[in-house]
């Protein structure tokens, strides 16, 4: 009896794991697409009349993703007590993401530019990781 309650609370724990990291890895995927997506939009800046506001909907789009990453790194980390290095790397991400929102505003695009792209390489290699 003793056994069948272990191996029926292990298979739980192995389940949630599984649905956690699955959800991280969709957090992470759906960031990654949102940074490409705003690289087109600035394509679109540039030369078209209705790039600006499709460029500043994709930034806050690509903020709520980056905090969606957050969320799902906890959630991967919290039940299982796991490492916390994916929930160091979503808050990292998340303040990379808040200082490209203030270059994007203040319109340095020396910085913001190159910062993209950073940020959509460090997303690709997150999303390959996992």
């Amino acid at each position: 009896m003793a056994t069948q309650v272990t191996a029926t609370a292990t298979t739980t724990a192995a389940a949630n794991a599984q649905r956690s990291f699955s959800f991280l890895r969709f957090a992470i995927g759906l960031q990654t697409l949102t940074i490409f997506v705003q690289a087109v939009s600035a394509g679109l800046l540039l030369t078209s009349s209705y790039g600006e506001t499709l460029h500043g909907v994709g930034a806050r789009v690509m903020y709520a993703a980056a905090m969606l990453y957050v969320l799902a790194a906890v959630l991967a980390w919290k039940p299982g007590g796991g490492s916390a290095r994916p929930v160091r790397h979503a808050s990292g991400f998340l303040v990379l993401a808040s200082v490209q929102v203030v270059l994007g505003i203040a319109h340095v695009p020396a910085v913001h530019l190159p910062l993209g792209v950073l940020m959509f390489g460090l997303s690709v290699l997150a999303l390959a990781r996992r």
